[in-house]
């Protein structure tokens, strides 16, 4: 995967202001963009999943341009082919673990219907093994397993790239360090590209080849590789 994005965007609310300038370039497959609450990290994906509009800047995903304010090029997010994983998944409670990963595949505010079968989404059901619960409903099955229906759902689409925001901030300790294992498990299996962003070392060193360090609307000077992936890394590169 190739990804470059360089991003503007000023942002005002109340007596607070807030300048995103984000600039960064990768090849890696498992990038992680850390820091703080705050920082511009779920901004930043949100522009890149097309789901907020940079006052300027240009984002490219595997050399197709998303997004190029003086190229007047703006792509639409069903377009981009990008999956946008949220910190609570936003799974349909009145759908079936089976409807909410073939959601889209048909048209309806049921789509599709409870009985409907898609080879996409069957492939997907096995892969993560969430055949036994296909039929049941979001508030019936657990964390991981709510995880794991999103992230179904994102790979039904085919997207070039899934970005995950903050997939574990919302659990406790024991819970988040089994999913965390459990994701870094999937993105070896699955070899999808991944974007995610974190607060917490310890998701970067699971779940990241490189590193990008996000402080006040900018990324630190160079990308680094996590150290759970490399021998060596470079003075003055490790995680605040």
């Amino acid at each position: 995967m190739s990804m470059h994005v360089s991003l503007r965007k000023h942002m005002t609310s109340g007596e607070r202001q807030f300048a995103l300038d984000i600039d960064f370039t990768s090849d890696s497959r498992r990038i992680a963009l850390f820091g703080q609450s705050g920082a511009g990290k779920s901004l930043t994906l949100r522009a890149i999943a097309g789901l907020l509009a940079p006052d300027s800047g240009r984002i490219v995903l595997n050399g197709r341009t998303l997004f190029d304010s003086e190229a007047g090029i703006d792509i639409r997010p069903q377009e981009r082919r990008v999956a946008y994983l949220f910190q609570d998944y936003a799974l349909f409670p009145h759908l079936t673990v089976s409807q909410n990963i073939a959601f889209g595949l048909a048209h309806g505010w049921r789509n599709p219907g409870r009985r409907a079968r898609h080879a996409r989404a069957d492939r997907w059901i096995d892969a993560f093994g969430l055949r036994e619960i296909v039929g049941q409903y979001p508030s019936q099955i657990s964390g991981g397993q709510k995880q794991r229906v999103a992230l179904a759902r994102a790979l039904v689409a085919q997207p070039d790239v899934v970005l995950l925001d903050e997939p574990f901030s919302a659990l406790d300790p024991p819970l988040r360090t089994r999913m965390r294992n459990e994701l870094r498990a999937l993105q070896s299996s699955l070899d999808v590209p991944m974007v995610v962003i974190s607060h917490d070392p310890e998701d970067v060193e699971i779940l990241a080849d490189q590193v990008f360090e996000v402080r006040d609307g900018r990324i630190l000077a160079g990308g680094y590789v996590a150290p759970a992936r490399a021998a060596t890394q470079p003075a003055g590169t490790e995680i605040a």
